[in-house]
């Protein structure tokens, strides 16, 4: 990791021996007494600890607290609820890329079993944020919801003067690269692993969203995010 995360609430208690971030302090960053690594608080300023103690059990810290990284990027992701795995790889890579908000949702052609995954039951989604924005060097973590319809997501997502745009590879005619607008913020859908429906595109189009292609060959879905993101990050001078 390239920053360690802490909440507000981590910051006045000795860290135990077997918190991962205690681990990766001593074993493989091997920081010893009166040294200091990067630091951050969730959401909040980046700034320097200091290891004060390490006991058999413990690691106390002290923290000097610095510049408030910048926001995250004015984009808001819908994707179509994915398979555990795949679900841990866009948590961790979208929140490395700076997205504002990740709205995984159910859909029509999804597989209704995802939902029920430990990773959503057992609040382990939020592991993989605090990972994503460690390697990214940032605090930020994104909004994150995963129990909501497209439909729902939809009406939550469509602020006013937003781009509204969906990856769709079977009906879209228009490259995504091809795709402009001068809106301040942009909400990007792309659907499960078999693809939107039919009524899927329709409530997409009703509710004024562009369908876009990344061209003829089928990406998998993490690809395809990745990838949409990246060419609307370049286009609007975000990198």
């Amino acid at each position: 990791m390239n920053l360690i995360l802490f909440e507000r609430g981590e910051i006045a208690v000795a860290l135990p021996r077997g918190d991962r971030r205690a681990i990766h302090l001593l074993d493989v960053l091997r920081r010893q007494k009166g040294e200091t690594f990067d630091a951050g608080l969730v959401n909040g300023p980046k700034g320097k600890g200091t290891v004060v103690a390490i006991s058999e059990s413990t690691i106390s810290l002290s923290f000097c607290w610095g510049e408030q990284p910048p926001p995250s990027d004015p984009v808001t992701m819908i994707v179509g609820l994915p398979r555990p795995q795949t679900g841990r790889a866009l948590l961790r890579d979208l929140t490395s890329m700076g997205v504002a908000a990740i709205h995984f949702v159910t859909t029509e052609r999804g597989d209704p079993n995802y939902a029920s995954s430990s990773l959503w039951s057992s609040g382990e989604w939020r592991r993989h944020l605090l990972t994503g924005a460690e390697q990214a060097f940032c605090t930020h973590l994104p909004k994150v919801t995963f129990d909501l319809s497209l439909a729902a997501a939809l009406t939550a997502s469509n602020a006013s003067g937003s781009a509204r745009i969906a990856l769709d590879i079977y009906e879209s005619t228009l490259p995504l690269y091809e795709f402009r607008s001068s809106a301040p913020y942009v909400t990007l859908a792309v659907g499960p692993e078999r693809g939107w429906s039919a009524g899927e595109r329709d409530l997409l189009r009703d509710e004024r969203y562009t369908l876009t292609n990344l061209g003829r060959r089928v990406l998998r879905t993490e690809t395809a995010c990745v990838s949409a993101l990246t060419l609307i990050k370049a286009e609007r001078r975000w990198l």
